[in-house]
Formats: structure tokens, sequence, C-alpha cells
């Protein structure tokens, strides 16, 4: 994610819906994808569908806040987990499975806890209702011995806010519903051109 830190994040309950997204993600260059979990009774074997056609990008799982969906996404064989939640009993379950999960954090204290319970990157959401300078007044306070976690900016971002939101602090920035329209998708277009450079 340091050479490119950018996530998109699709929905849908059958994940097999997904396949135009994912094409022109790929074709866009586009390395991060998360897939919402769902209670769909294929998911798993879809998960892994999408994972065996694009094999060049990294997927995960995402909207993870329970058992059953850590499980689901270590069955598939993602490479991680992203939960909206900071759950100590997850994040305990995912290091069992082996599996990288990438808890929600908000408060200071959340992002406290999750650093005590071992966890190298975080999710700061909703990150839109906090603003882009919400990390970069965490950083002293919180930073310790250790600085403060990767971070990855989630919740009512779209493509034109990366770049600022990079510039203020986090590591990585998350777009989910904002691309709906082609204007977006071509604002995404550039802004992985430029993100390459």
């Amino acid at each position: 994610m340091h050479h490119q830190p950018l996530l998109v994040v699709l929905r849908a309950y059958d994940l097999l819906e997904l396949l135009p997204c994912l094409e022109r993600l790929q074709e866009l260059g586009v390395q991060h994808v998360e897939l919402a979990w769902s209670s769909h009774p294929r998911w798993v074997a879809q998960a892994i569908e999408l994972r065996q056609r694009f094999a060049h990008m990294r997927l995960g799982a995402a909207s993870v806040v329970d058992l059953a969906g850590l499980k689901a996404a270590a069955a598939a064989g993602l490479g991680y987990a992203v939960s909206p939640v900071l759950d100590r009993g997850l994040i305990e379950a995912a290091m069992a499975l082996r599996l990288q999960f990438v808890p929600g954090v908000m408060s200071p204290s959340e992002v406290h806890l999750a650093r005590l319970w071992g966890c190298p990157i975080v999710k700061l959401f909703p990150a839109a209702a906090l603003g882009r300078f919400y990390w970069q007044r965490l950083a002293a306070p919180l930073a310790g011995a250790d600085g403060l976690p990767f971070c990855i900016a989630a919740g009512g971002l779209g493509p034109a806010d990366v770049e600022p939101w990079l510039a203020a602090g986090v590591d990585a920035v998350a777009l989910g519903g904002s691309l709906v329209n082609p204007a977006d998708w071509e604002a995404l277009a550039r802004l992985v051109e430029r993100l390459r450079t």
C-alpha cells in the first residue's frame, strides 16, 4: 500500500455482479480492492473465483463485524479483512487465523487500544465526519515510542479527497460509494495515474 495508498470498496450481495467493476479497476491499475462481506450462501466460493480471476489485485474483505465474516475471508484466501469497529475478539481470532485484520477506530482511546492489541494498521472511520486534519491532531498526544499505526481513512471520501487527505497525514484512503457515475471513474483514473508518479 506504500506504492499505491488507495483502496476501493465494492458492495454487492452477489459478488459476481462486481465483475465489470473489478475489470475496470484492473484496467485502471488499482491494486487494493475490498469485497464487502455478506450472508450470501456462496460468498466464499464467489470470493475465491474473483481472487483467481484477478490474481494481480490484492483482494480483501470489507465490513467484517463478526466471526462468520472473518472465517469467510480466511476460507476464501483473501489477504486481509477490514472492519468498521474495534473488537478485541475479532483481532485475536484474526491472529489465530493468520489473517491481516484492520479494525475501525474513531476516538483517541480506540486508536490507543488498537495499538495495544497489536494492530499495525487501522481504519479511521467515518473519516469525512472527522475532517482531514483529525489524524494529524492525534500524532503528538498519541505518538508514543512507536508512533501512530498506519492509517487508512474511510467513510464518505471521493477521488478528489485522496491527495488532500494523504497530504494531511493519513497513510492511505479507501473509496466506497463515491464511484457512482462516469465523472467519478474519470477522476479515479486520473488519480491512479498521478499516484504512479
